[in-house]
This record gives structure tokens, sequence and C-alpha cells, in this order.
């Protein structure tokens, strides 16, 4: 499988290293018929050619030990002593030549072991000798450390190495056996020397006789059997021979003698003449033949040394071809499919993802023009090329009409976000005229919780647009407290109630980034309160920093694995592609446009609570100190949470988020028991020099309506009252000099019929509620006193 899967660089390089394996070992295969033939001259010449003249030596040594013992004169005669030296010279010859560094490398383990005995064999030749002359030897023991000596010899040349022919290796080893057989006959020879120089049989030596002529005639006939056809007549022209003849008669009178007669029945003279003659032509016979097999050989060595030169030389060049020829075809091949290569990655990554963004801007492109379609011949990579311009066009094609289709989706979700928009904005218009005209706290309430669901059904309008591609229409033309900016993201969240605003200092954010920083705060507040525990809170600070204002969202829920944390860290830094499917967290796509729309950064970490922070870096150029309220800042404070005269109990000197930039006149006090009880006896009612509670809305883009002055906000960044110097001394005693709070009444010019119609209507109201109140706490008062 990793094979199938590899580059065709490795697997042309595999084709060739495979290539030159099977060469080399064909070579081998045919050099090493060639070596064994080296090294089987090698042996025959230094081991085998220097062994058969000591082997004759050794032979006639034996012999001659023998008729020495049996004539019972001194083994150390002079005959004796001339054929010792004789075979210590052949002794010296065979050392040397098998000493020699051919043998070493020629011979294998087992020749060196058996050359090793042989030479151990002869080494104790002087102890044989030596006890053979002091008579420790008898003379029925005289020739066994001989035989042993020879028998080594012989398995000796059975470990020399042969031929791989099978044939020739066969009539070499029927050369060899008619070699041995010619030791046993050279055996009988040596037991009749003693016999005749007794001039008579032992049990012993008649036994020996016997067995030595029965191994002889078995082993030559075995031989001579397994003779090639052409050296049978040779050794059959042997056998016939009369000195051959003569052994034979002679063997059959001596093995019928018995043993203790008077005299033998063949003479020494006659034995000596006959056996000599005999195995002189025997040795003539098997030297012929070996000469036969050496030019039988002689053709097999020249086909040897040819097929070497052909699996050698020829099949080298061949190797050498075959690789030029492969690595000139794979570069060729490899370059062709490189350029295919190349222009593939760069239609997907640069022709086609450009092709298609345009056709989604609506652009008419010429798809002829700007993906062409790729040439590369007519072989089969061109096919492959062809096949490739085919499956692009079919890829533009398709790709043509997902973008249009997405560029549609995108229409209509523009489109109907657009209208739920305007529609929202009208709501919520219609919204404020109800709750400046409602008298009724039940129904007031009522009208908040309206109030706040449409300001939350804005921002899922303003989410389809982001998720569009484009901008929001809420737009501010100045800077806006970061506090508000703050308040204004809590109102968009449902449970804002369980949030807790900490100070954020005197810091004041540009008008441009106002509205889409809102929404991205509110898409963040909204996720950690949905994913944390309903009896937790949700601490929101901010804080300017070096580098510019930060933000940070802290909850105590569960938290978040390390790698969907990772992950979503990724998505907001990096956001990608809008598409329909995958949108399990629309918000973090939301998160991340409007970020990267400012150069806003957004990153999610561990909290020590458990739980997950949310730290969002506003950069320099987005925010300013606040150098103090401007009255004139008429569209600074975005639309905040509203609240129902019946939660007035709730509200505290705390700065929790759901506290609004404005509250009715009785919270410009410090809030006590007096004050909560005045507050259910007003009711909603409004003073002449008080405005609306709701802050002035932003510029919407389209809108009918434009933006209304109000009145600036009454609370510290923190959350708490504004005090407002000497608001509660009696006139006399107030200082002459400008208002220290804003001339409510000065403003009266700007205001529309509507409104100054609606805060009148609101003061009767609230009057007429109130002299009911009062009349009916008297009436309960007079009541109770009777």
């Amino acid at each position: 499988m990793r094979f199938r899967n590899a580059s065709v660089r490795s697997k042309v390089t595999a084709l060739i290293v495979s290539l030159a394996l099977l060469w080399a070992f064909a070579a081998w295969v045919t050099l090493r018929e060639g070596i064994n033939m080296l090294w089987a001259a090698t042996i025959n010449s230094s081991v085998v050619e220097p062994s058969e003249p000591l082997l004759v030596e050794l032979q006639r040594e034996r012999r001659l030990t023998v008729a020495s013992l049996g004539s019972r004169l001194r083994p150390t005669g002079a005959a004796l002593r001339q054929q010792r030296a004789r075979t210590d010279a052949a002794h010296a010859a065979f050392a040397s030549s098998i000493s020699g560094t051919a043998v070493r490398f020629g011979a294998d383990d087992l020749l060196e072991e058996r050359v090793a005995a042989v030479e151990s064999r002869l080494t104790g030749l002087k102890a044989i000798r030596k006890a053979i002359d002091t008579g420790v030897t008898q003379p029925s023991q005289a020739t066994a450390p001989y035989n042993a000596v020879i028998d080594d010899f012989y398995r000796m040349y059975d470990s020399v190495a042969a031929f791989d022919d099978k044939e020739i290796a066969k009539d070499g080893r029927t050369l060899a056996e008619m070699h041995h057989s010619r030791e046993f006959l050279a055996r009988e020879d040596a037991i009749m020397a003693g016999v005749f120089a007794r001039d008579g049989f032992t049990e012993q030596e008649h036994a020996d006789f016997v067995a030595a002529t029965g191994v002889f005639r078995q082993t030559l006939s075995e031989a001579m059997s397994k003779l090639p056809d052409v050296d049978k007549p040779h050794y059959d022209a042997w056998a016939k021979s009369p000195a051959a003849t003569r052994l034979r008669s002679m063997e059959e009178r001596l093995i019928r003698h018995r043993v203790g007669a008077d005299v033998l029945p063949v003479s020494g003279e006659d034995w000596r003449k006959t056996t000599e003659a005999t195995l002189a032509d025997l040795h003539t016979v098997t030297v012929s033949a070996g000469d036969r097999l050496l030019e039988r050989i002689t053709p097999v060595a020249v086909g040897v040394i040819v097929r070497l030169v052909l699996a050698g030389g020829l099949g080298l060049l061949a190797v050498i071809a075959s690789i030029v020829l492969s690595i000139t075809t794979t570069r060729q091949l490899l370059a062709q499919l490189k350029k295919l290569r190349d222009a593939a990655h760069e239609l997907s990554d640069e022709r086609l993802p450009g092709v298609v963004e345009r056709i989604g801007r609506g652009e008419v492109v010429d798809v002829s023009r700007e993906v062409p379609d790729l040439d590369f011949g007519d072989d089969e990579i061109g096919q492959v090329g062809q096949a490739f311009n085919t499956v692009q066009r079919t890829a533009i094609g398709v790709a043509a009409e997902q973008a249009e289709l997405r560029r549609g989706i995108r229409d209509i979700l523009l489109s109907l976000a657009r209208r739920t928009q305007g529609l929202v904005h009208r709501q919520l218009t219609v919204l404020d005229v109800m709750e400046r005209q409602e008298t009724d706290p039940e129904e007031l309430k009522q009208l908040f919780r309206l109030d706040h669901l449409a300001i939350r059904m804005r921002r899922n309008a303003e989410n389809l647009i982001v998720l569009s591609g484009s901008s929001p229409a809420r737009t501010w033309r100045r800077s806006v407290p970061m506090v508000d900016v703050v308040r204004g993201a809590l109102a968009e969240v449902e449970d804002y109630t369980r949030v807790t605003l900490m100070p954020m200092g005197e810091v004041v954010l540009v008008g441009r980034a106002v509205g889409d920083v809102i929404h991205l705060l509110a898409e963040l507040i909204e996720n950690a309160v949905s994913f944390s525990p309903p009896y937790t809170n949700v601490r929101v600070s901010g804080q300017l920093v070096a580098n510019g204002y930060v933000i940070e969202i802290e909850d105590q829920g569960l938290g978040m694995k390390p790698e969907d944390l990772e992950a979503a860290n990724e998505r907001i830094a990096d956001p990608p592609e809008f598409r329909i499917s995958g949108t399990a967290r629309l918000g973090l796509y939301v998160v991340s446009q409007l970020a990267d729309r400012h150069d806003v950064k957004v990153v999610l970490k561990h909290s020590p609570y458990g739980g997950t922070t949310v730290v969002v870096l506003l950069p320099q150029e987005l925010v300013e100190v606040d150098a103090g309220p401007d009255p004139a800042d008429t569209d600074a404070t975005p639309r905040l949470p509203r609240r129902s005269p019946t939660s007035a109990t709730a509200a505290s000197a705390t700065a929790t988020a759901a506290r609004p930039a404005t509250e009715r006149p009785v919270a410009q006090r410090p809030v006590n028991e007096g004050n909560v009880r005045a507050l259910k006896v007003a009711g909603p009612s409004r003073p002449p020099q008080q405005p609306e509670p709701d802050l002035p809305q932003p510029i919407e883009k389209g809108a009918a309506t434009e933006p209304q002055p109000e009145a600036p906000s009454v609370f510290t960044p923190g959350g708490l009252p504004l005090r407002v110097p000497q608001a509660n001394l009696a006139a006399a005693l107030r200082d002459e000099g400008p208002p220290t709070t804003p001339d409510l009444e000065d403003d009266d010019d700007e205001r529309s019929p509507e409104e100054i119609r609606a805060m009148m209507g609101s003061l009767q109201s609230g009057t007429r509620l109130g002299r009911t109140e009062a009349a009916r706490l008297m009436e309960e008062q007079s009541g109770g006193d009777t």
C-alpha cells in the first residue's frame, strides 16, 4: 500500500534498483561458475597434484615397512631409508604447496579442515617410524598408521570443489572412486609383501588379504559401471590385459590357500611384477580418463566465460542504458507533471477563487479568457490535461452557480434584515409614543418589556445584515461615553439583570464604531449569560491600557474545552467565509466580522472562576479620554433598557448593567424607602421640564424620522446618580450665576409639537393620578381615625 502511494521518482528508482539487483544476481550466478572453475583449478594444482606423488611414496613406504618387519630384518635398511627420504621430500613439496594464499582463499571450511587433518597425520609419521624402528609396532599393526594417513588423503579429495555441471561432476567422482580402488590393490600388495617375507600367512593376514581383495574388486566394479561411454573401452582393455588377468588368478589361488600350508601357491617375484604392472596400468588408464575429462571441461569453461561476458558486460551495458533512459524519461515525465500541477494549483488557488469572487460580486466574467485550457500535447499527460480542462470548466460553472446562489441568499438576507430593521425602528417609535402616553404602571411595565424585546429583535436583524456582508444602519456622529456604550449593549441582552457593570473610566468611543462595538459586546455578553448558571453573575469591566482600551467579560459557567477555546479564537481571529451550512455558532461569526471591521482584538481564555473570560481590545484610534459631558451632544447615548415602575425597589446604589443612563426625577436623589414610596405614588408622571427618560436614538439609515435632541445623562459613568450642587437649597440661598443643570426649557424651541403635546399630556396625567392617590390616602386616613 505504501509503494502504491509513493511518488513517480521513487517508483522509477525502485525499478532501476531492482533491475540492477537482477543483473547482479545473474552476473553472480555466472561468475560463481567461473569462480568455482578457478578455485577448482587452483585446488587441483595446489592440493591434488602435489598430493599424488606423496600418496604413491606413502604406499611404497608402507610396503617396504611391512616387508622389513616380516623378514625379521632391521627396518632401518638402506632401501627403507631411501624410501623414507623420498616420502619426506614429497611431503615437503606438498606442505609448501598447501601453505599458499590461493589455497586459503579457494578452499572452503571443510576442505581446510581435511587438509589440516592430512598435514597432522603426515607430521605424525616420525612417531610412527620410531615405533616401528624400536619394535613397539608389531608386523600385523604396521599397515594401520599408513592406512589412516592415506584415508585422510582420499577424504581430502572428496572435499575438493566440484563443477556446477552435473555430468562433469559425476564423471569426476567416478574417476576419484577408480583412483580409490587402486589404493585397495596397493593394500593387498603391502599385506603380501609381509607374507612373502615370512613365507606364509597368518590367520589375521589371510583375513586382511581376503577383505582387501573383496573391497578392491567391489569398488572397481562399481566405478567401472559408472564410467562414461568414452572411458569404458579403455578400462575394459585394462581389465582384459595379461597383468590384470594374472592378478585375478593369483588372488583366487591365494584366497583358496589354507593357512599353515608349507608352500604358497604364488611366488613373491611373480606377485611383485604382476601387481606393479597392474597398478601402473590402472594409474595410466585413470590419468587418461582425467585428461579426457579435462577436454570435456574446456567447452564448459568457455561457456562459463561467454555467459560471464554476456551477463556481466552486455548485461551491465543494458542496465546502464536502462538507467539513463529511465532517468531522462522520468525527468521529462516529472517536468510535465510539475507543469500540470503548477497550472492546477494556479487555477485552484488564484484564478478560480478570483473568478468566483468576481461572479459573486455580479461582474460579467469571460471564463475562456480568465481560465484558459491547459495544453500538454496528445500523449497520456496531455490527455490528463484535457480531462482536467473538462473538470475545470465544470468546476467553474458549478462555482459560478454557487456564487450566484450565495449572492442571492445574501441579497435576500440583506433585504429581509433591512425590512425587519425598518419595522423594528417604527415599532420602537410607536412604543416610545405609547410609553409617554401611558399612565398605568402595569401597562407601562409591559410596554417596557416590549421595548426591550424590540431592541433584541433589532440586534437579530443586524446579525442578518452582518451575515450578508453589509454594515448595520445605526451610526453616531459624535463620541459616546464608554459606560453608555456598554449599557447600550446590555439593552440588547435578555437577562441583563445578571450583569454587573464595573467602573469603566472617563473614556469615550468614537461615533463611527459605536454601533458595531455595541453589537459586538451584546453578542459576547449574551453568550456569557446564556452559558452560565442562572444564579451567577457576569462581570463587565474596562480600563485604559497601553494599546487602547480593554473590556473584559467574565462569566462563572462551566467554561470551554481547550480545543474548543482554541477553535473559537482562531475563528474570531481569521473569520471564514459565511456559508449556509455550519451555522451552529453564528454569534462567533458576527463577532469576527465586527471585530475585523474596526481592527478590534477579541480573545477567549479560561477564567479563574472556572468559566470563560472574553478580552476585547479596542485600538487607540477608537477611544478618547472624556473631557466632560457636552450638553449639545444630543446623539451621544445609545438606547438603554427600560425600567418599569414596579421594579424601582430593586434599584440600589450598586451599578448593575440593568440600570439605565437616566431615571425618573426621584432617582436623582439617593434611593431610600421614602423615595421608593414616593415613586410608587407618583407613578409614571413626568414633570414638564424633564424629557423622556429614553436617550436619543442613533441615526437610522433610510429611516423616516430624524434624531430627537434630549437631555444629557444625569448619572456618573459608574451608574450612580449625578450630584447637582445646590439642587436642594432654597431659592434665596442659591448663588447667583449660570444654572448648574441644563436649561431644558431653552430646548423647547427644538422640540416638535408632538413631543411637547406628549410631555404636557404626561404632566396632566401624572397630576391627576397624584391628586387621585392623595385623595384616596386622605380618605383612608380619615376612615381610620373614625
